[in-house]
């Protein structure tokens, strides 16, 4: 069988890997390599072994497919060349600049019937997927986002560049429409918000906070799930999963006796702890991440079969981003059912 032929258009720090991984997988060829800078393009050609090409257009009828990885902004400018020749894509996060364009882009996809894959990679995190089973009804979502200014993403802000990872994964979570959004945000280095906090209700009653900066010493990616006799927490860096779920009723008469007998306050409750709660840490099998993403990618062209993140599904977190940059600019409460 043919090999897929695929290329990437931007061969910056995330480009670069994308262009790694298509090399080592066996079921495509990596044709070229597009980039404005002639340089980085050619040293990412040597070292895959493909062609190296200053303007992506010329890698349009080589390809069947190509991953777009240029800013935020030129991305539905290159997204839409490829798919309008009836090529697919996997767009990296965020898919588009704004919402129009999204939907734009996903009108694209159907008129022309080509796969449209969205880059949000924490979907296929070792832990994430691994977590997913533990997942039934969620009743309170805490994420964490935290990391040090990397000069990389200046055109957009946090919500764009690092919170809409935690959104994509909270609404793959949460089956129930979002009823009631607040949020607020601070611009400290760059032109866009640098730090910001979202709050999300959903018509279930579950509530996500959503944490987001990238003017942090410290980095810190973390999300924890509240649901019915079961707490899940959740560590995207170190990919490390702990499920606690409740075992047995609090009783005050136990807790006396176990303050009776153990050495100090601190050991009784731990103790008490113990009974109430089993902690189990659930053991992870680490695979690259972006490894798994471009295999999907890859697969889905290959099956016919809608991508694990869709372009219908990266429009719905982009609908929610929008209305959390609406509430942070307004400085006012957004009802997307209204």
């Amino acid at each position: 069988m043919a090999k897929l032929k695929v290329g990437v258009v931007g061969v910056g720090h995330l480009g670069k890997v994308h262009a790694r991984v298509y090399s080592e997988l066996d079921t495509v060829q990596l044709v070229a390599v597009a980039d404005i800078d002639q340089e980085e393009a050619q040293a990412a050609a040597d070292k895959y072994g493909c062609e190296a090409l200053s303007d992506y257009r010329d890698m349009i009828d080589k390809v069947d497919g190509a991953s777009v990885v240029v800013p935020t902004d030129l991305h539905f400018q290159v997204a839409s060349d490829f798919i309008r020749a009836g090529k697919h894509v996997i767009v990296e996060k965020p898919m588009t600049l704004t919402l129009k364009e999204a939907e734009d882009l996903v009108a694209l996809t159907r008129q022309n019937n080509v796969i449209m894959q969205v880059g949000h990679v924490e979907r296929f995190n070792p832990a994430v997927v691994a977590v997913r089973e533990h997942i039934q009804v969620p009743r309170f979502i805490e994420c964490d986002r935290i990391s040090a200014f990397s000069f990389r993403s200046m055109d957009v802000g946090v919500v764009l560049d690092m919170m809409i990872h935690d959104i994509d994964i909270v609404l793959a979570f949460v089956d129930s429409p979002v009823e009631e959004i607040d949020a607020m945000a601070v611009s400290v280095v760059g032109r866009h918000e640098d730090m910001a906090n979202a709050r999300i209700r959903f018509k279930n009653g579950c509530i996500a906070n959503l944490r987001a900066s990238r003017v942090s010493r410290k980095t810190m990616r973390k999300i924890r799930i509240f649901q019915e006799d079961t707490y899940v927490s959740l560590n995207y860096g170190t990919h490390k999963v702990q499920v606690f779920k409740k075992t047995g009723q609090f009783d005050p008469k136990v807790l006396l006796e176990f303050k009776q007998n153990a050495p100090s306050v601190k050991d009784a409750q731990e103790m008490m702890f113990a009974k109430l709660l089993t902690i189990r840490e659930i053991d992870i099998v680490f695979e690259e991440p972006l490894k798994k993403e471009l295999e999907s990618f890859v697969q889905s062209i290959e099956s016919g079969t809608e991508p694990v993140v869709s372009g219908e599904l990266g429009l719905k977190t982009m609908q929610i981003v929008t209305h959390i940059l609406d509430a942070i600019r307004t400085h006012k409460r957004i009802y997307p059912g209204e």
